[in-house]
């Protein structure tokens, strides 16, 4: 049994080796990325080699070469080239990604700000997701007091040229059971919830 699965696990090792070479050889290099360089002829030479913001590398003896948006095998080829005048003959480069960029700001989930006060459990500023809803912030304030005017809750938002709009939002009646607009919050959007008053 065993003389049968070492055969079968070989195979698959080799499969997985070949799938990553395959994977790192069709990489396309980005700003960030830490690539590992070592020289066969000149193991002074070997460092891990930064990609900077413009995309390009800064070797010892050759300078500047660009990187980003490359493959391995291609800056690989660009080194060979440049190293080559420092050596008898052209030296033997290899060439690894040895560490992926963090992830870019501009990637990760997008918040905004936005403002609760009145009778709201946690009044203040509140950062939240894109596409949060008038009742999701509310939500997220801690809902509200007992002296909480729920009929009467005010979103106020101040359009583009700087004129304050007040919107009316009933929660009571959703309470109830009745149905209302979703009204999404944008920037700087205040939920204002006022204080109820005598007999309300």
């Amino acid at each position: 049994m065993l003389k049968l699965l070492k055969p079968l696990l070989a195979a698959l090792a080799l499969i997985h080796l070949g799938s990553m070479a395959m994977a790192q050889a069709s990489y396309r290099v980005s700003p960030g990325d830490v690539l590992q360089m070592e020289v066969l002829e000149d193991p002074t030479l070997n460092r891990p080699v930064l990609v900077l913001p413009d995309g390009s590398i800064n070797l010892p003896q050759v300078g500047a070469i660009q990187a980003g948006g490359r493959t391995v095998a291609q800056i690989q080829e660009a080194m060979v080239a440049a190293l080559t005048p420092s050596f008898a003959k052209p030296p033997t480069v290899y060439l690894a990604v040895g560490q992926l960029a963090p992830e870019r700001p501009e990637r990760a989930p997008r918040t905004m700000t936005v403002y609760t006060f009145g009778e709201v459990a946690g009044p203040g500023r509140l950062d939240v997701a894109l596409r949060t809803t008038l009742l999701q912030a509310l939500a997220q304030s801690g809902g509200f007091t007992s002296f909480a005017a729920t009929k009467r809750i005010q979103l106020r938002r101040v359009d583009s040229a700087g004129v304050e709009k007040i919107y009316q939002f009933n929660y009571a009646s959703l309470s109830e059971g009745g149905k209302a607009q979703v009204v999404y919050l944008q920037e700087g959007d205040v939920v204002m919830v006022p204080q109820k008053k005598l007999f309300e």
